[in-house]
């Protein structure tokens, strides 16, 4: 980053006035102008941290443990200038997620002692790192509500659960104010990543502050307060909620807060997280929230506020206009056979706290604990296709693989280095001296990346278009 980054004398003003005394403000400057590090999450619905570790031992990688998550690692790597972080064969197994270590706070937040996890929202979660995060504390099971405002993020959503291998989600595409009033009281838990001004991102985005004012700061403010009302209203009482922003002023972070507070009065109760990691107090307000400011940990200026819900509260009424639901639920039969098809197929068990849909002639894996809120929510996209019917079966799909299959089934072959490389190029692999018959899990280092399907002597590759590479690929 230039040390001569754009910062608005207006925001250096307003940090000055909020800093706490026993910071720096010639630090907090210097900081903004310092490269962000890089870090990671280790994505534990796929491989374990001491699997990983071991893995990854060989890479020339320095990992450094990140203090509030236990799966995230700040990364050097010898490689850097040669294969891109998301060009690795690791990240595109599923096996990491690219994170900035403070936006794994607000997860860490929400999961401390918390249980309830049967149905949780995540009403803000493109590109997917906090949702995915859920996902792994939840173990894929339960369900998992993953809203969106914008159009254009839902597809990179879509792709990074894809990836990551989460089978419990659904995808909506609401203004988050919605929810409060066609949702009131339906999720034990919610995460509110507040779209924000970005004050905290300006280490890694040199455009950060390019359009911020005091006045866009207000506005944004003005959005802020009616998501988080929203979140409040569809939170069941007893449950918890996590408000969480990358920007640093009041008006966005506190003030949000206290405004639900003034709104709910004794149903709001703010609990503090100065126990939520070693060295957490250093970055604690009097509320019991977290206000990072970027030189406290070397990290991206970040605010988190974990709220619950005592009691319950009024929601506004609403007329909803679902329209037709296109899914049917599979019958008896129609479950028993495609269960005992993708186990003869491809070795491959469907878990037990799912359901099966179809649509037209195509098979859905949907997460159970959903189904009481089908009726009340218009879904973008939930769970995961499995396969497509045609006269002689199933045309089983990529996502399936990669979000069921372990990478030691019976139908499994290992691809070399080299022929990893050709089939994430999207070519087909031609093993020497093997020949098969129908569809078949294709892995790299024990780990599943796609499915293919035996034609003669060649695997024919099925790997979807959009997710084909064809320059600087990880290294043989």
């Amino acid at each position: 980053m230039h040390p001569n980054i754009y910062i608005p004398e207006a925001f250096i003003e307003q940090i000055r006035q909020i800093m706490p005394e026993h910071l720096s403000m010639d630090e907090f400057i210097a900081c903004c102008k310092t490269p962000l590090r890089r870090s990671i999450r280790v994505n534990t619905l796929k491989i374990s941290v001491e699997d990983f570790l071991t893995r990854v031992a060989d890479k020339g990688w320095t990992l450094t443990p990140v203090p509030w998550c236990e799966t995230g690692f700040w990364i050097e790597r010898e490689d850097e200038d040669s294969v891109s972080l998301g060009n690795t064969a690791e990240h595109m197994a599923g096996l990491f997620y690219i994170q900035e270590a403070s936006s794994m706070m607000p997860v860490t937040a929400l999961l401390k002692d918390n249980d309830a996890l049967d149905c949780v929202l995540d009403m803000a979660s493109a590109p997917g790192s906090k949702t995915t995060q859920i996902a792994c504390a939840m173990e894929n099971r339960g369900a998992l509500v993953a809203n969106e405002l914008a159009a254009s993020r839902i597809k990179v959503l879509h792709s990074n659960l894809q990836r990551c291998g989460v089978y419990n989600a659904a995808l909506t595409h609401f203004d988050g104010c919605v929810f409060g009033g066609w949702a009131p009281e339906s999720f034990d838990s919610i995460l509110l990543d507040a779209p924000c001004s970005g004050e905290g991102a300006i280490r890694k985005d040199d455009d950060a502050m390019e359009n911020w004012s005091l006045e866009s700061v207000e506005e944004i403010a003005a959005v802020q307060r009616d998501l988080i009302v929203s979140a409040f209203q569809a939170l069941k009482p007893g449950g918890v909620m996590v408000y969480s922003t990358c920007t640093l002023n009041l008006s966005e972070n506190q003030h949000a807060c206290h405004f639900l507070k003034e709104t709910f009065g004794d149903a709001v109760a703010f609990e503090p997280l100065d126990n939520l990691f070693d060295g957490a107090k250093q970055a604690l307000t009097e509320e019991g929230f977290l206000h990072v400011y970027p030189q406290i940990f070397d990290s991206e200026g970040f605010f988190v506020a974990r709220i619950r819900k005592l009691e319950s509260v009024e929601s506004p009424k609403v007329k909803k206009r679902l329209g037709k639901f296109p899914f049917s639920l599979a019958k008896d039969k129609e479950q028993q056979d495609i269960t005992k098809s993708i186990k003869a197929d491809l070795d491959i068990s469907l878990p037990e706290e799912s359901e099966i849909w179809l649509r037209d002639k195509e098979v859905w894996l949907f997460p159970a604990k959903l189904h009481p809120l089908l009726s009340e929510i218009r879904f973008q996209r939930i769970g995961i296709k499995l396969a497509e019917q045609h006269k002689k079966g199933y045309r089983w799909q990529h996502e399936a693989i990669m979000s069921l299959a372990k990478g030691d089934e019976s139908v499994a072959i290992a691809l070399t280095p080299e022929q990893a490389k050709e089939w994430f190029m999207g070519r087909d692999i031609r093993p020497e001296d093997m020949s098969g018959k129908g569809e078949l899990i294709v892995t790299y280092r024990d780990y599943p990346i796609g499915i293919g399907k035996w034609v003669g002597n060649r695997i024919k590759n099925g790997l979807p278009r959009e997710l084909v590479r064809d320059t600087n690929l990880f290294d043989i």
